[in-house]
């Protein structure tokens, strides 16, 4: 029996057009060829899927969370993707794992030139099932572009692989099925929200994000997807998004109308994932004796996993300032990128003394450099953070790596001799906290601090989104939120 011949390519990241710098070519770590399976856990000769297709792996890159992606390396990766489809042939389908949030500096809209141009040369006949972030973008261009759209139903992500597989199974059953491409509905909602207030842990994203599944499983209906969208992109895609795939016109439409009522409806009950302060509030709090241990603070405005620099020096500062304040003694801080620093740190070796300016070389617009003045406690080399040093400065084990790089889990710290368990107090540049340190956490507040990626969308000059936008302005009348049939390319 002939097995359909499946592509894999995409590129994915997060760009905040308020943090300074570019993102290269080769932070996306591309994967060629048979290196693309490695990143996907249900990818094997096992595996249910593995049999069901010819799978022809071109390109995929993912990037960390970062600035603008400069012309060059978006303009290297497309036509590197576009030579190795053109060079497998004739394709049934193609898989394009992508994020949706992802700017170039000079293009409006990324993911949807990507797309058209993976479309010119695929051609119109190829079914096209994408996987995107809930944080995405969605413009109609972009669902113009494929057949299935699908994304993730969780934030912290904890259902990555799941909606990957599931974009693929869609796919391969469409491919079975011989029905063709399907109708798609799009409905863009004038919600602009960072994901911190949209976390799928608590009310009222917990049961609206329930909904899609019972979306999903109507008759006539393939998938549903509801974009909370990227707050940080000035774009005018930039807002919320519902897509619902199915067959049936009405029920498509019907689907995708209540999705978007639905998120509309509860746009102001929308609050922070865990109780929100200034970062002097989070440590005045840190050094209250009857605060639970370990007690962890979001350097929430400069988190690197939803586009921020990493290496504002605001809180690093206010921290070092005022630790004997504090009054304990285990205090960690994760983390500051810095390359000279953390070169210095490996040459001068554990137990050498060291002193040295830290930070502030990418993102120059809140503080400078901080001078830590300490010992470096420990040393690691790790494959993305590079050479990763502990510099303990007083009662605060400051963490420096040579790359940017989020702390998420126990064993980040554990190969550094760290252990957050056991700490006081414990400072991580992110947002909502990752699973793993959110279940460690006896207490948390996420400070509401300066960056990239500032919680506070109001202290952030924004010129290019659509107006009006909940929560920046007033609406005199409820939007239009109908529903629009997408026509598939070529039509």
């Amino acid at each position: 029996m002939h097995k359909p011949r499946v592509g894999i390519a995409g590129l994915a990241t997060e760009s905040s057009m308020f943090s300074p710098g570019s993102t290269t070519t080769p932070d996306f770590r591309p994967r060629r060829g048979q290196e693309v399976y490695a990143q996907y856990d249900f990818f094997n000769a096992g595996s249910p899927l593995w049999n069901q297709a010819e799978w022809l792996p071109a390109l995929t890159g993912r990037a960390i969370p970062g600035p603008a992606v400069s012309p060059e390396a978006y303009e290297e990766l497309e036509r590197e993707i576009l030579e190795r489809l053109s060079d497998i042939g004739h394709l049934d389908g193609l898989y394009m794992d992508i994020h949706g949030a992802m700017h170039v500096t000079g293009r409006e809209d990324a993911e949807a030139d990507l797309l058209e141009a993976v479309r010119a040369v695929v051609g119109p006949d190829v079914l096209i099932s994408a996987s995107m972030d809930l944080h995405g973008n969605v413009s109609s261009r972009l669902v113009q572009a494929v057949d299935l759209l699908t994304c993730f139903r969780m934030a912290p992500h904890e259902d990555e692989m799941e909606t990957k597989q599931r974009a693929i199974t869609n796919l391969l059953d469409r491919l079975s099925s011989g029905k063709g491409r399907p109708l798609k509905a799009w409905v863009p909602v004038p919600v602009l929200l960072p994901g911190e207030q949209t976390s799928t842990r608590v009310e009222p994203a917990k049961s609206l994000y329930a909904k899609v599944a019972a979306v999903e499983a109507s008759d006539g209906i393939l998938d549903a997807g509801l974009w909370i969208g990227y707050a940080w992109a000035d774009e005018r895609r930039a807002q919320a998004a519902v897509v619902v795939v199915g067959d049936d016109s009405e029920a498509v439409t019907r689907g995708a109308e209540s999705l978007a009522k639905e998120l509309w409806e509860v746009r102001d009950r929308f609050d922070f994932v865990a109780p929100a302060c200034s970062l002097e509030d989070a440590l005045a709090l840190a050094a209250d004796p009857t605060t639970s241990r370990p007690f962890f603070i979001s350097d929430s405005g400069d988190n690197p996993t939803a586009g921020g620099s990493g290496d504002v020096t605001h809180t690093l500062a206010h921290l070092l300032e005022n630790q004997s304040k504090i009054g304990v003694s285990n205090i960690i801080y994760a983390s500051i990128p810095d390359p000279s620093a953390a070169q210095e740190a490996q040459r001068l070796g554990v137990g050498g003394r060291f002193r040295f300016p830290v930070g502030a070389k990418v993102d120059k617009n809140h503080q400078g450099p901080v001078l830590l003045d300490g010992t470096v406690h420990e040393l690691h080399l790790d494959s993305i953070g590079g050479i990763e040093a502990v510099i303990q400065v007083g009662r605060v084990a400051v963490i420096v790596t040579e790359n940017r790089k989020p702390f998420h889990y126990e064993q980040d710290f554990l190969n550094l001799g760290l252990s957050p368990r056991l700490a006081h107090v414990v400072v991580v540049k992110i947002g909502y906290l990752e699973p793993e340190l959110f279940d460690m956490a006896a207490e948390w507040r996420l400070a509401l601090t300066p960056g990239g990626v500032d919680q506070d969308l109001r202290r952030l000059s924004y010129s290019r989104i659509r107006r009006p936008m909940f929560p920046f302005d007033d609406f005199a009348k409820d939007p239009d939120l109908s529903a629009r049939i997408v026509p598939n390319a070529g039509t």
